[in-house]
């Protein structure tokens, strides 16, 4: 008689106390939100979730690879601008444009006195080649960096100064190439998504909840890999690089794979943002929206899938709230928030749930302290030498 190996508790790829950690946060944007928000805040909170798509790759990037990227705006803007561009597209039409000097391109390359739609613009016509830019395009750009840094060994401070010097740079040539990219002010006016008119208060519903499954999809997505002997490799990787080099592991490939998966994740997040918010422009690559996403997985935990979902929500809110109040205090208090973090819960509100609160819960949401959210140096759960033992 065989016997099957041990599962540990896990179902598929997910223990039981992640089905349930991902139930409630259904519940909470499915139900919950829906019935005790007015349009106005749930569109907010629409939007606060776009950038959760950026969290949830820095977990798998920065959390557990320990690759520091200060430049993920970059992929969140080039996802929004690919959707973008096929929008405006379909808003300069003939019939919308007939009053510029040539009609049927965008109104800003009138203006710039561009005569034709360049090159570069022609597949957006079609939104099934959108679909694969918004996914492809962010991925190719981190394939060419990651490539190029981390087959050289750049990784640490460095390659997270490269980043945020990459983000800069796109945000000047954004600005500079006004007649092809709208320049400081973006790419605005997006009215319909093949006819379907996006500026309503019920479209914005409907992609609301189009965003919270797509957001739903990926989090599945980032359980898969971090159950996965990848996601073991990775760990192992960020604790001990050179054990898992000599090896035989190659570990510039697995590095150039995880940054570009978060890249994906990213620019997913961008092109939902665009269809929600209306318009996408070059104040989202920089470097200032780049450290506030890295402010959101810190504030949630880096750790943690989840955590970096709610830390995404809590901050977005804080600052929509602290704004609104005292508009001119809340770069103060975001600088306080992250000081917060590095200081006093230095595994964000993950570790302060994993620690504080779990225990007392008992064995439906991880069991005791001691399985309280791991620091980077050491992950009780993922153990460095299984990962490149197998």
């Amino acid at each position: 008689m065989t016997t099957s190996a041990p599962t540990s508790g896990r179902t598929f790829f997910l223990r039981p106390q992640d089905m349930i950690g991902i139930a409630i946060l259904a519940v909470l944007l499915v139900v919950i939100l829906p019935l005790t928000l007015d349009n106005f805040r749930l569109q907010f909170v629409g939007k606060y979730l776009t950038y959760a798509f950026v969290a949830l790759g820095l977990v798998l990037c920065w959390g557990y690879a320990g690759i520091l990227s200060l430049g993920q705006g970059v992929f969140f803007g080039l996802g929004g601008y690919c959707m973008a561009m096929f929008l405006k597209l379909e808003a300069s039409s003939v019939a919308n444009t007939k009053i510029q000097t040539t009609p049927g391109i965008p109104d800003f390359m009138d203006w710039n006195q561009i005569t034709e739609l360049p090159l570069m613009w022609q597949p957006f016509n079609n939104l099934g080649l959108t679909i694969l830019a918004v996914i492809l395009v962010p991925a190719l750009f981190a394939f060419i960096v990651g490539f190029a840094m981390f087959k050289r060994r750049v990784g640490g401070v460095y390659f997270a100064i490269i980043t945020q010097a990459l983000a800069a740079i796109l945000t000047i040539l954004i600005v500079g190439q006004q007649g092809y990219t709208g320049g400081i002010n973006g790419i605005t006016d997006l009215r319909t998504l093949h006819g379907w008119d996006i500026r309503t208060d019920a479209a914005k519903t409907i992609l609301y909840f189009v965003c919270v499954g797509l957001l739903i999809a990926c989090i599945l997505l980032a359980y898969y890999v971090k159950s996965s002997k990848l996601g073991r490799i990775l760990v192992a990787m960020r604790d001990k690089e050179d054990r898992v080099r000599f090896s035989g592991y190659d570990v510039a490939s697995f590095k150039v794979f995880v940054f570009c998966l978060a890249a994906s994740l990213s620019a997913i997040g961008g092109a939902m943002f665009t269809l929600q918010v209306g318009f996408m422009s070059p104040s989202f690559v920089g470097i200032v929206p780049s450290i506030e996403m890295v402010i959101y997985t810190a504030v949630g935990g880096r750790l943690s899938i989840l955590g970096a979902i709610y830390g995404t929500l809590l901050v977005n809110w804080a600052k929509t709230s602290f704004s609104e109040s005292f508009p001119e205090l809340w770069l103060f208090g975001l600088g306080g928030l992250f000081i917060a973090v590095v200081l006093i819960f230095p595994n964000g509100l993950a570790g302060l749930w994993q620690t504080y609160v779990a225990p007392r819960l008992g064995p439906l949401f991880g069991g005791t302290a001691k399985r309280a959210v791991p620091s980077p140096a050491s992950e009780p759960a993922v153990p460095a030498a299984p990962a490149v033992a197998e």
